[in-house]
Formats: C-alpha cells, structure tokens, sequence
C-alpha cells in the first residue's frame, strides 16, 4: 500500500508510457531484406513486432494509417568465438546484431543505432548450426530493439517533463 502511495504521489509512470506517446498508438514497421541473408530479415521484423506490442502495447498497422512508421536495416550478424576449452577448441560464440532504425512521425525524421549480444555453447569443434545461428541472430535483435525502447522511453520521458514545465 505504501509503494503505491509513493508512486502515485510522485507521478511515477512507466517507461512504456513514456514510448508510447513517444511513438503513438498505431505503428507501422519496414525491415530491409538483406540479398546475402534474408531469412534474417523476417527473425528481426518478428521480434521488433513483438516488441512493439509487448512493450508499448501498440497496434501494428499499414504505414498509411500508423502514428510512427519505423524502417529498419539489419547489419550482418557477426559471431565471434568468446570461451574455448583445454584442447583449444570453441565452445562458446557471441552473436552481435547491429539495427539502423529510421523513425517517421509529424514530418520528422529521427535516426538510430542499436546493438545488441547474445552468447551460446556450441559442443567443442562443432560447426555452429542454421538452427543455433537463427537463435541468437534473434536473441541478440531481441536485445538491440529493448535499447531503442530504452531510448524511445527516455525521448517520452524528456516531452513529458518540457510539456508539464510548460503548463
């Protein structure tokens, strides 16, 4: 009872608030399809998708009728080879994702870069599977796309408190 007189009675709100009026309501998302990997494409335009509704609870539309459009680049997805045992051989890689986000909305264009990682065990000498490799390209987009919800979130924040300091 006391955490929720505490919070209420500091205006505390959730930084999922804060993206959603930073973003609207309706959002329409675009990702480019890389010619050398494009099953990479459609992992990332799922878990950006699911985020979007996870976390700003907003409803996925067609770009004419969306608040926010989003186009969003994929980088090759690298790994890199993070732990090996005693004999020399790897047993566990990293996979990094890199994500250029391009935010539409009111006329305005506002640019991102987000990265995100992601380590996975493979069996020592073992060649890294589609599967594995499927895995944490979407594990690691899964985490770029939570750090531009951080910096949508905080975007939110900062309106909110110019636009409350200005009634």
């Amino acid at each position: 009872m006391f955490a929720v007189v505490l919070f209420a009675s500091c205006g505390y709100k959730p930084s999922a608030k804060y993206a959603r009026e930073a973003l609207g309501q309706k959002v329409s998302t675009n990702v480019f399809i890389s010619k050398e990997d494009p099953e990479n494409a459609v992992l990332v335009k799922d878990a950006i998708d699911a985020a979007l509704i996870d976390v700003f609870h907003a409803s996925l539309t067609d770009r004419t009728h969306s608040d926010t459009h989003l186009d969003i680049s994929l980088s090759n997805p690298r790994y890199s080879p993070i732990q090996y045992d005693a004999n020399g051989f790897v047993t566990a890689y990293r996979m990094r994702v890199t994500l250029w986000i391009k935010s539409y909305r009111d006329g305005q264009l506002k640019s991102y870069t987000t990265a995100g990682y992601y380590d996975f065990a493979v069996e020592p000498n073992a060649v890294v599977t589609d599967q594995q490799r499927f895995e944490a390209i979407r594990n690691a987009a899964q985490k770029a796309i939570s750090v531009f919800v951080a910096k949508i979130s905080s975007e939110g924040a900062r309106q909110s408190s110019t636009n409350s300091k200005g009634h």
